[in-house]
This record gives structure tokens, C-alpha cells and sequence, in this order.
């Protein structure tokens, strides 16, 4: 599906990887920087190979500057940057809050902040969308897209896991600390991530080796009780990396237990299983292969440029 011109998108660096796929819709994008290249500030930078569409937009630059859309990623932008750096003409255009995650202060009952001042709320889960109340504010589900950053294939020769979590200590129990300090108590597994090594992990893993990285392992284990859905998760099938993971939030749509990998909320289960797919290298790898057809087929790239291509054409008539 294609649109009738070329747009620009005014946008933040908010996750990495996310913003990388994003960046494969033929449009062009703009990223604020500001001089210190602060949180969500950062433009083109880590080690992802950016494309010739994205482009930086200095801070003190922005008034004056023309686009087609603002996409607000986050609470930040959207309550301090909107209101601070962009002028009445850009404030007036239309406006998308991309919501990569479920409400923190209350599961069900927490009105999303940009419901009413925005033209859409775009959820990357149906589970976001779910449980966010937003308002009567239009909203679309646009479900993940991953692009492979290399060809990697799972190995599986280290009869151990790995978990991809950043900051896992700073990040509690939602995003599983207590859980995975429990079942590494019980099963060899590897932490990467930034901050990790504040947890005994490997630290930081550059996202052009990440693939690598995960196909040598046995298993994939996701430790989080309560997000949307990790694109590690998604990158992870891509390669044909069996998932393990508690059976909560978006996973349980995209794991059938048993089938394409193993969920459940019951952690003495998830060690079980760990240990079997140890010891049974033939099981992790047909779970794997399971996994990583589902991946392809509802996560292709194809289909999530082709689903923001329908959208900002809707946004933007």
C-alpha cells in the first residue's frame, strides 16, 4: 500500500529498536536532539544501521521547521517538549502518541495522557489497548514488525538460558527482578542488558550482535510480570530461540504452550521446562522452529510498514 507523497515526521528517540523498524516506513523522520543528547534526545545514535530517512532536529531548531505529523512517544514529550519547544503551528498539526506499554499506576483505570489532544493513540499491543482507558480518543492497534539485524540462526550448543532485560535491578518486580534472581538460583542463565552487571550479568549487547548473542543459547527466558510485549521476545523467535516466559499480558496470544514455546504462571513449572529443554536439545530446537514461524508470520516487517503506511495516510488526508 503506498501513499500519495512523502511525509515528515517530527519524533523522539524513545526505544531503539522500535524506532529502527519504524524507520522502514518510506517516510522521512526527524529526531530532537538537544546539546547534552539527553534521554529520549539522543537522534541517530547507538550502533543500529539508521537509514538515509531519518534525519536530527536540533532542540532550539524546531520552531520554524515544517512536518506533516508529530508522533509523541512518551509522557515526557508529549507534557514538557510539546508545550515548551514546538510552536502553535506544529502543536496544530496532526498528532499520534505511539504507547509502547500498559498503564503503571493502575492496571484498568488510568486515563491515558494524551486522550483527547491528540488526533490518534496507537497501541503496539491489543493488550495496551485493552487496558488503558483512552477516553474516546481514536485509537489503533498496530501490532509489532521485526526486522532481523543479521541472518543468525539458533545453535543452541550452550545448554544454558539467557534473559534480555536493561536495568533489570533498578526495575523490581514488574519487570521480574525477584523471578529471575529465583530461577537463576536453579537453572544457568545469562543476563544482558544494559546495567546488568550490577545483577552478575554480561552487560550491554551492541543490537547488531544481539541475534548471535541469543542463538547460542538453549532458551529464551522472560522474567516480566507486567509490560506490553518485549521486542527481545519477538527478536529472540526470529531466530529460532525457544521462549520461556510467565504466561501473562500479550505473550499468552503470541505462545501456545507446549506448541511454539512454554508459558505459565506457576515459576516451579517454567524451572521444569528449563531443565527439560536442557536436556533435551531435539525439544528446544522443535519449539524453537515452532516459534520462530509464528514470529515471521505475525511480526513480519512487511506487514507493520504496510500497517503505519494505512494509518499516516488516514492521519494526514
Amino acid at each position: 500500500m503506498t501513499t500519495t507523497r512523502r511525509l515528515r515526521i517530527l519524533t523522539w528517540h524513545v526505544h531503539g529498536n522500535y524506532l529502527y523498524y519504524l524507520t522502514q516506513v518510506p517516510h522521512d523522520f526527524y529526531l530532537v536532539t538537544d546539546r547534552a543528547r539527553s534521554t529520549h534526545h539522543t537522534g541517530r545514535s547507538g550502533t543500529l544501521p539508521w537509514g538515509d530517512n531519518v534525519h536530527e532536529a536540533a532542540l532550539e531548531a524546531l520552531p520554524g521547521m515544517k512536518f506533516d505529523l508529530v508522533l509523541y512517544q512518551s509522557i515526557d514529550t508529549w507534557e514538557h517538549d510539546r508545550l515548551r519547544y514546538l510552536d502553535a503551528g506544529q502543536r496544530a498539526l496532526p498528532s499520534v502518541y505511539l504507547e509502547h506499554d500498559p498503564p503503571q499506576r493502575h492496571p484498568t483505570d488510568t486515563v491515558h495522557p494524551a486522550a483527547g489532544g491528540v488526533t490518534a493513540i496507537v497501541h503496539v499491543t491489543p493488550f495496551n489497548a485493552l487496558m488503558w482507558d483512552d477516553a474516546a480518543t481514536p485509537t489503533r492497534v498496530i501490532d509489532h514488525g521485526v526486522l532481523p539485524l543479521s541472518d543468525a540462526r539458533y545453535r543452541g550448543d550452550r545448554p544454558t538460558g539467557i534473559v534480555v532485560v536493561n536495568n533489570l535491578d533498578l526495575r523490581g518486580r514488574r519487570l521480574g527482578h525477584d523471578v529471575f534472581a529465583q530461577v537463576a538460583a536453579r537453572v544457568p542463565l545469562s543476563l544482558v542488558g544494559m546495567g546488568s552487571e550490577r545483577c552478575g550479568g554480561e552487560g550491554e549487547v551492541a543490537n547488531r550482535d544481539l541475534p548471535q548473542r541469543l542463538a547460542e543459547h538453549r532458551f529464551f527466558f522472560n522474567p516480566i510480570r507486567y509490560t506490553s510485549l518485549g521486542l527481545a521476545v519477538i527478536e529472540a523467535m526470529m531466530v529460532g530461540v525457544p521462549v520461556v516466559g510467565l504466561a501473562t499480558t500479550e505473550l499468552v496470544t503470541v505462545i501456545r504452550n507446549g506448541v511454539n514455546g512454554i508459558v505459565d504462571t506457576r515459576v516451579d513449572r517454567l524451572v521444569d521446562a528449563m531443565h527439560e529443554l536442557i536436556e533435551r536439545p531435539d525439544l528446544a530446537r522443535e519449539l524453537g522452529e515452532a516459534g520462530r514461524r509464528t514470529a515471521l508470520e505475525r511480526f513480519s516487517i512487511e506487514r507493520f510498514v504496510d500497517d503505519w503506511l494505512d494509518a499516516l495516510r488516514d492521519w494526514t488526508a
